[in-house]
């Protein structure tokens, strides 16, 4: 399997670990029609000897979806008193997206992500991400943390996105898997968070069990927004903690979709406290 990622030395094509330089941006590729965004990665060809890898987005927004699974519905009636109105989105035709994170914001495989000092219940979600062009194709696959505060959200359902948008509250990669590599799915989600050395909390889910389609997850996105870099939409999470867990500074979340990456990252306190 290929795998395109972003390195301090720009975008590659990566196989078997060598790299071959793809002589563009992500905004370049995602700018094209699928078909000949696909011709100009299986060309690339150029040598490149190995860098850092960073978060793979380049001039991309990352937009995400909410109360896309059963888990997750049960979960944001847990933390607030408004079960009703998660209820209605879950059944209604238009889904809940929210703006989550410029590509300035996101963080990489092994960076630290944030939790806010003014939050007392914060918690990982683990999810795939759809990176997709400005046709509204999805050109491949992510592997995605929209770390969320559920104190502050289940305050009250308006301060989303204070619970949501914050500084290094999103994590993308390690790379991007082409949907011809990866295939339509559905694909194998799990969770672990490790504390002091040892398995604080872990679960598993998969895409099968989401309750919209990628293609309909798109099609609201696009309906009335121009993305002509590309954008990443984080598909919403179906495994939630309950009341009684809280992510800590220290902690290491790992993420893992089978077929198309594992996303490690250490936890860290973001912000001053209120």
């Amino acid at each position: 399997m290929t795998r395109l990622v972003r390195t301090a030395a720009g975008w590659a094509v990566s196989h078997d670990g060598a790299l071959r330089g793809l002589g563009a941006t992500l905004a370049d590729l995602l700018a094209l029609p699928l078909a000949e965004a696909r011709a100009r990665y299986e060309a690339a060809a150029e040598p490149m000897d190995g860098a850092r890898s960073l978060a793979p987005v380049d001039a991309q927004e990352v937009w995400a979806a909410g109360v896309t699974y059963q888990r997750s519905r049960e979960g944001r009636r847990e933390e607030s008193g408004h079960a009703a109105l998660y209820d209605h989105v879950y059944s209604s035709s238009r889904p809940e997206i929210f703006f989550k994170a410029t590509a300035a914001r996101v963080v990489g495989d092994g960076e630290p992500v944030g939790i806010r000092a003014d939050s007392g219940w914060d918690v990982p979600e683990a999810e795939v991400g759809l990176v997709v062009n400005a046709a509204g194709e999805v050109f491949g696959y992510t592997v995605g943390n929209d770390v969320s505060s559920r104190s502050i959200e289940g305050e009250n359902p308006l301060y989303l996105p204070q619970a949501k948008v914050y500084t290094r509250s999103c994590a993308l990669g390690p790379a991007i898997v082409p949907v011809w590599e990866a295939g339509p799915g559905p694909f194998p989600v799990s969770v672990r968070v490790e504390r002091d050395g040892a398995e604080a909390w872990a679960a598993q889910t998969s895409t099968a069990r989401l309750a919209r389609t990628h293609d309909d997850l798109v099609s609201w996105l696009t309906r009335a927004l121009d993305f002509p870099a590309g954008v990443v939409l984080l598909t919403g999470t179906g495994v939630v903690p309950d009341r009684d867990f809280t992510l800590r500074a220290g902690d290491v979340v790992t993420i893992d979709v089978g077929g198309v990456g594992t996303l490690r990252n250490p936890v860290t306190v973001v912000g001053t406290g209120g």
